[in-house]
Parts: C-alpha cells; sequence; structure tokens
C-alpha cells in the first residue's frame, strides 16, 4: 500500500487554508499538517529549515500573505509586507529545495498594473502599482530563484471564512439603507473552495509542470455588479449606488482591469472551473446555513 503524501499548508487560518483544511478528510492519500503563525514563523529562515528537515513534506502550499492592502502603503507595514510576502516565501523555497519537496505559492493580480483590455496571460509583463503587489511579485521571483515551484495567481478572493467583500456587503447591506460601490474596476472573483479544490486537484493528479497559471472563476464582473449579485441573493433592501475609483480613494492604488487567463490551468491539469455567479449562490447557501 503506498504511503500518504505529505501535504505541508501554511497561513491555514486564512480564507484558502480555512477552506483546504475542510475539503481534507475528503482525501485520505493526503496527510496534511497545517500551521499558522503560531506553530511555525516563516519570517525566521532558521525555525523554516528546522521545520522542514523535522516534517519533511512533499508538497508546500503557501497561502501566506500579508494581504492588507492600503495598510502595506505605510512605514512600518511596508517592511512586514516585504518580510512575509517576499523573504518569506525564499526561505519557503529554499527549505523546500533541501528536502526535496514541490512548492504551490499563492499569489495576486496585483502583480499588474489594470491597464490591459484582455485577459492577462501568466507570460504577460508584470508591472505592480502598489506595495502589495511589489512584495507578492518579489515572493514570486524568490520562489522561482530556488525552487521548482508552482506559481498560482488569483483575484478577489471570498469565503465563509475569514473577512472578504462579500461578508461585508452583507453586513452592510444590514445596516444601511444605501450604499456606494466601485463600478469602473472589472475583475473576477474566486470562491476561495474552489481554488483548495484546484489546488488538492493538481496535487492528486501525479503530474507537476512548473511554471505560473491563473486561477480564479470564470466570468467578467465590476465590484457593483458583484455587490448587485450578492444583493439579490439576500433579497436586501439596501440601495446601490455605482461610483468610481476616484469617487472613492484609498492609499494604494488597485488595477482597474485585472481579468486573468486560465488557460494554462485548464489545460494542463484539467480543471473545470465554475462561473462565478454559480459559486457566489454556493457561498451565501452556505453562509446562511451558518
Amino acid at each position: 500500500m503506498q504511503s500518504p503524501v505529505k501535504v505541508l499548508v501554511t497561513g491555514s487560518n486564512g480564507q484558502l487554508g480555512s477552506e483546504i483544511r475542510e475539503l481534507a478528510a475528503a482525501y485520505p492519500d493526503l496527510v496534511f499538517d497545517f500551521t499558522d503563525r503560531a506553530t511555525l514563523q516563516l519570517t525566521s529562515e532558521a525555525e523554516v529549515k528546522e521545520y522542514f528537515e523535522q516534517l519533511r513534506p512533499q508538497y508546500v502550499i503557501n497561502c501566506a500573505a500579508y494581504t492588507a492592502v492600503d495598510k502595506a502603503e505605510e512605514g512600518a507595514a511596508q517592511a512586514e509586507a516585504e518580510r512575509i510576502n517576499a523573504l518569506a516565501v525564499g526561505y519557503l523555497a529554499k527549505a523546500c529545495t533541501a528536502v526535496g519537496a514541490k512548492l504551490i505559492h499563492v499569489s495576486t493580480d496585483y502583480v499588474f498594473d489594470g491597464t490591459a483590455s484582455q485577459p492577462y496571460k501568466p507570460s504577460d509583463l508584470p508591472n505592480p502599482v502598489s506595495v502589495y503587489g511589489v512584495t507578492k511579485l518579489k515572493g514570486e521571483l524568490l520562489a522561482a530563484q530556488y525552487t521548482d515551484v508552482l506559481i498560482i495567481r488569483t483575484a478577489w478572493v471570498y469565503s465563509s471564512f475569514g473577512k472578504n467583500f462579500v461578508k461585508t456587503m452583507i453586513r452592510l447591506m444590514a445596516e444601511k439603507p444605501a450604499i456606494n460601490v466601485v463600478a469602473d474596476q472589472y475583475g473576477s472573483p474566486t470562491y476561495a473552495a474552489d481554488l483548495a479544490a484546484a489546488i488538492i486537484s493538481i496535487i492528486r493528479s501525479g503530474k507537476w509542470v512548473r511554471g505560473i497559471y491563473h486561477y480564479t472563476n470564470e466570468g467578467k464582473t465590476s465590484w457593483y455588479e458583484f455587490a448587485r449579485a450578492i444583493h439579490a441573493l439576500i433579497h436586501s433592501s439596501c440601495i446601490i449606488s455605482p461610483i468610481s475609483t476616484a469617487g472613492y480613494p484609498t492609499p494604494a492604488r488597485r488595477p482597474a482591469y485585472s481579468v486573468l487567463d486560465k488557460t494554462g490551468i485548464k489545460e494542463t491539469y484539467g480543471i473545470i472551473i465554475p462561473a462565478w455567479e454559480k459559486s457566489l449562490k454556493k457561498c451565501m447557501d452556505k453562509l446562511q446555513l451558518q
């Protein structure tokens, strides 16, 4: 009988890590080790090295990230974003090389500037316009420098776990008679449960084609239309009005267009990606049961 495959998951209390944890029991052929800041300090190279030497994982899914996009523009937070999104990824990648583990690193649409008019391909030139995007791109480059890595860029992630746009909209629609939502930024929402299933599917495929891939749910929308879809599903009476990016200034610049081309992950791994509307309903049904 074949031994189960050891999979280390970092950032396991975040949205994606929590969804992987929820799926884990369905895969007895995989043995998961879920870590967070309390159990593994990714910003300590020595601690990462020691942990890997003891566990000797075969796969590592790096879900850990500094994701406070606006806060990352501040001085002290910039350094923290750099440590978690860049340096720690290098430490993980180096440790993977030392024990022969394969690294799946989760990155972001923020590595692009958002000036495109058609879906970004993995081969398109990155040009981040925020500190968060810059640090995530550095993480990608460090990972690729050290190890045999599979990078998955995603965007507009939401889940029944953690803080996200969907849960914020549900709360605001319950609290306020009217809200404004940006209507001139376009992308594709990603239900973290779908991404978690795709990552597990890649590991279980036994196939490994290194490189950069993109994963979001299918379809394109704006934040405003996304909010309207949430509004319809909860039958809210709150009035939603569209506003421009200029009407909602933030410390960090957001890509105006961040639709990602998912051809690579679909063709290489045979992954079927659901439409964002279908996955949103699935997540909303789950939230309503909680």
